[in-house]
C-alpha cells in the first residue's frame, strides 16, 4: 500500500462536498449483479496497464440514513488519496465471467462518533502539517496560545505649576494690575487712618487746653448752715453728728462761769489731726500726739500749745441756730468774749 499523503484544502473541500451532493452507497457493500465484473489481467499487464484517474469515493452513509461526520469524510478522501482502491480496467474478450459472490460481505460497523470540530479547527491542523482526526479538549486547551498578559497600568504624575516666568504675558500683566490696585487701597486704609488718629490726638490737646484755662476748684460745703433749735442742746452735752459733714462739734457747756452753747472746730492745734470725743472720760483726745482738752476746748496735756478754736454762731430769725465757718475765733487771743463766739443759755 502506497504511503499516506497529507490532502490539500481543495481536496477536502471537494469531498465535503461530495458528501452534501448526495448519498453514497457503502464503502464495504458487495458489487451489484448488474455491473460486469472485471477481466482477470496478469500481474504483467496489471503493471503496465496506466491507472486511470479515481473518481471520489463518497464515504458511506450511516446506519438509518445519518449523515457522515467530519471524520468519515477525512478517512474517504484519504483512502482516495492514497490508492488504495484503484479503478478497474474494462473487461476483455475472453475473460471468464466470475461467480457470483456467494455471500454478500457484511457492512462495516459505523466508527465510534468522534469529538465535532469546525472548519478553522482542521484547515489549521492541515497547515501545521498535524492529524486531521479529532481531538480531545485538553489538547486543544494544551495547544491554545497562553493569554498576553495584562498590560501594566501608566500613572501619569499630575503637570507642575508654571513659573511667574512662564506663565503668559498677559497673565502677568493682569497680577501686575491687580497688586498695583491691591497696594493703592492699603495707601488708601493707611492714610485714612493716620487722619483719623491726628483728629483724635487734636481734639484731646483741645480739652486740655481748655481745662487748663480754668483754674481747680474744691467742692466745699456752705459756710453758712443751720443745726436745729437751742432746745435740742441739752447742758453738758457734745454733739458729734456734724463731725464726718461740717467738721465741728456742738457743745453746751460752761466757760468762765457762764453756760454757753459753741461750736468748736474738730481740728487739734499741734498737727492738725482730728481728736475724738471720750464720753467716758469726758474730754477730747487727738489720736496723733496724745492732746487731750476739756469739754469746753481748754488745752490741758500733751503737746498742743494752745485751746481748739471756735466759728461763729448766732440764733437765725427762724430760732434755729446758724453756724459761719468763715469766722473764727481763737481763745489766747482773748476773742472767746466776742458775743458772736457764742450763744449764752
Amino acid at each position: 500500500m502506497a504511503d499516506k499523503k497529507k490532502l490539500t484544502v481543495a481536496e477536502m473541500l471537494a469531498a465535503a462536498r461530495a458528501v452534501d451532493g448526495g448519498a453514497a452507497k457503502p464503502a464495504d457493500a458487495p458489487p451489484s449483479a448488474e455491473a460486469p465484473p472485471a477481466a482477470a489481467t496478469s500481474p504483467t499487464e496489471s503493471a503496465a496497464a496506466p491507472a486511470s484517474p479515481a473518481a471520489p469515493i463518497k464515504p458511506a452513509v450511516g446506519p438509518g440514513g445519518a449523515r457522515p461526520s467530519v471524520a468519515d469524510m477525512l478517512a474517504a478522501a484519504r483512502a482516495n488519496k492514497g490508492g488504495a482502491a484503484p479503478a478497474p480496467a474494462e473487461p476483455a474478450a475472453a475473460a471468464p465471467k466470475p461467480k457470483p459472490v456467494a455471500a454478500a460481505a457484511k457492512p462495516a460497523e459505523p466508527a465510534a462518533p468522534a469529538e465535532p470540530r469546525d472548519t478553522a479547527s482542521i484547515l489549521g491542523a492541515a497547515r501545521k502539517g498535524e492529524k486531521a482526526g479529532p481531538i480531545s479538549k485538553a489538547e486543544a486547551a494544551a495547544k491554545a496560545p497562553a493569554p498576553a498578559p495584562p498590560k501594566p497600568t501608566i500613572v501619569v504624575p499630575p503637570m507642575p505649576v508654571k513659573p511667574d516666568y512662564a506663565k503668559p504675558k498677559v497673565a502677568v500683566a493682569a497680577k501686575a494690575i491687580d497688586d498695583e490696585a491691591d497696594r493703592r487701597d492699603f495707601v488708601g486704609i493707611m492714610l485714612a487712618v493716620g487722619f483719623w488718629m491726628v483728629g483724635i490726638i487734636g481734639g484731646l490737646w483741645t480739652l486740655l487746653t481748655v481745662k487748663f484755662m480754668f483754674p481747680n476748684v474744691l467742692r466745699e460745703p456752705p459756710s453758712k448752715f443751720k443745726v436745729g433749735f437751742p432746745d435740742a442742746f441739752p447742758s453738758g452735752q457734745v454733739q458729734e453728728k456734724f463731725k464726718a459733714q461740717f467738721g465741728i462739734w456742738v457743745v453746751n457747756a460752761e466757760y468762765n462761769g457762764q453756760q454757753q452753747i459753741v461750736a468748736l472746730k474738730s481740728v487739734c492745734t499741734h498737727l492738725g489731726c482730728t481728736p475724738n470725743w471720750l464720753e467716758a472720760e469726758q474730754k477730747f483726745k487727738c489720736p496723733c500726739h496724745g492732746s487731750g482738752f476739756y469739754k469746753d476746748g481748754i488745752n490741758f496735756e500733751g503737746p498742743a500749745p494752745r485751746p481748739l478754736e471756735r466759728y461763729a454762731i448766732r440764733l437765725a430769725d427762724d430760732g434755729q441756730i446758724e453756724v459761719d465757718k468763715s469766722r473764727t475765733f481763737q481763745e489766747e487771743m482773748g476773742a472767746w468774749t466776742d458775743p458772736g463766739s457764742f450763744i449764752p443759755v
